[in-house]
């Protein structure tokens, strides 16, 4: 009898743990990182001297907590590519910014549009002006272009410190974690949380870099980066500092200290690996630039100085140049000042504008910055079309995730209503051996 009681009481027990998880599961359903539980139980049974077997109840052993390591690790993989080509996008999308803001392709055709106004009437003031002011206006949206690009360039590394820092923070807490899951009994609640925080933490990393995570018996994550051969960040409860640097070339480095140890992180994936293409991409946008607004100031400068002025004097520079290429301010403030007539010719003569025309077309000046744009542009699409098709990728790792790993609410009230019916038959198992036994003692 006192078997009948025991059985009972286990499967109350039992019964009365999995009602808990099952409550559980559904009051964080909607819980972002939350895998669904279940009770792993194991039957008590003796073995007689013959060796036939009986049952005695159950006991719970622990949570178990509904996962896939590989369908994760997917998860993370497409996550960390998708984060790239967005991060890089960003970038790509302030280039096209900084080199169409200031209508820098407008002010350059309207500078050469009043060059010849001034060739059709080289005494004439009113144009020599108009050239003037276009010059100015030219000189103006090349600095304010190179000044954009510049401002994109000291973004870029605000925003990759701030991706480090983000990095080493997310580090810094898996360690602590993984501390936990060594001190927690394994299959407890406990455990199961933590490994949810784990996980949670190590999709973010990937967010920022791709990492590749091993798991130990504990639960605990070591953690890679810039692929399977990368650079530890993670060990157990150690951990690594990442640092950044970029040199004016747009090279970009991470590096790793561990210790008295660095090493090199080179990213292939995550908002890390999208600074690497966007430092690249705004630096070769700025020595394009610079080249053009070289070759435009040295063109018109030459130009002024192989030519005679309305006074018939030789003509000085037009544009002075400063730190950077783009940095380009007006020299000529006097409209006599342009040098519209060649070398013997008088004050009507236009040659030297002439030439400054056929420079135009040999130069490409303008057509350098159509290319620059246009080129930008096209690589801003490409991405896009990239990036739609890794979202998609991503969105499928999720949902297969998330069929292992997610709680389905109408399963789980299935699970309430079975649990809690089981929970009631054992509860009358034990009613009815106490009735038997209280029947049996009054019979005595």
């Amino acid at each position: 009898m006192s078997d009948l009681l025991s059985i009972g009481a286990s499967g109350v027990r039992a019964n009365q743990a999995a009602l808990s998880v099952v409550s559980e599961n559904i009051a964080n359903g909607g819980v972002e990182g939350y895998s669904r539980r279940t009770i792993t139980t194991k039957e008590v049974v003796s073995v007689t001297a013959s060796g036939a077997t009986s049952g005695h109840g159950v006991f719970v052993t622990g949570v178990s907590r509904a996962a896939d390591m590989f369908k994760a690790a997917s998860v993370r993989a497409s996550g960390a590519d998708l984060a790239r080509t967005e991060a890089g996008g960003v970038w790509l999308d302030r280039i096209q910014t900084a080199l169409t803001g200031a209508d820098l392709d407008t002010r350059l055709t309207a500078f050469f549009t009043a060059a010849k106004g001034v060739a059709a009437d080289p005494t004439a003031t009113a144009p020599r002006a108009a050239m003037l002011e276009q010059a100015r206006a030219v000189a103006g949206a090349f600095t304010s272009t190179g000044a954009a690009l510049a401002n994109a360039t000291g973004e870029l590394d605000a925003t990759a410190d701030q991706a480090v820092a983000d990095l080493n923070g997310l580090s810094a807490a898996l360690a602590k974690i993984n501390d936990g899951l060594g001190r927690v009994g394994a299959g407890s609640a406990a455990a199961a949380n933590l490994a949810d925080q784990r996980d949670a933490i190590l999709e973010k990393m990937s967010g920022l870099v791709d990492v590749s995570a091993t798991i130990d018996g504990f639960g605990r994550a070591s953690v890679r980066a810039g692929g399977g051969n990368g650079v530890a960040l993670v060990s157990g409860n150690q951990v690594s500092a990442v640092s950044y640097a970029r040199n004016a070339a747009g090279a970009v480095v991470f590096a790793v200290q561990s210790g008295k140890d660095t090493s090199v992180l080179t990213p292939g994936g995550g908002a890390l690996g999208g600074v690497v293409d966007g430092a690249q991409r705004i630096a070769d946008a700025r020595s394009a630039l610079g080249d053009l607004a070289t070759t435009f100031v040295d063109t018109v400068n030459e130009t002024q100085a192989g030519g005679r002025t309305l006074d018939g004097t030789a003509g000085s520079a037009m544009f002075t140049v400063g730190a950077a290429p783009t940095d380009i301010t007006m020299t000529l403030d006097d409209p006599r000042g342009i040098a519209a007539a060649s070398v013997g010719e008088g004050t009507r003569g236009n040659g030297n504008l002439a030439k400054l025309e056929a420079l135009r077309s040999s130069t490409g000046v303008e057509g350098g910055l159509t290319a620059l744009v246009s080129g930008n542009a096209a690589a801003i699409q490409t991405r896009r079309t990239i990036a739609a098709a890794q979202t998609a990728i991503h969105d499928g790792a999720i949902a297969a995730r998330d069929a292992v790993s997610g709680v389905d609410l109408d399963s789980e009230a299935v699970d309430l209503l079975r649990f809690q019916q089981a929970y009631q038959a054992s509860s009358r198992v034990i009613s009815i051996a106490r009735e038997t036994l209280q029947t049996l003692l009054d019979i005595r």
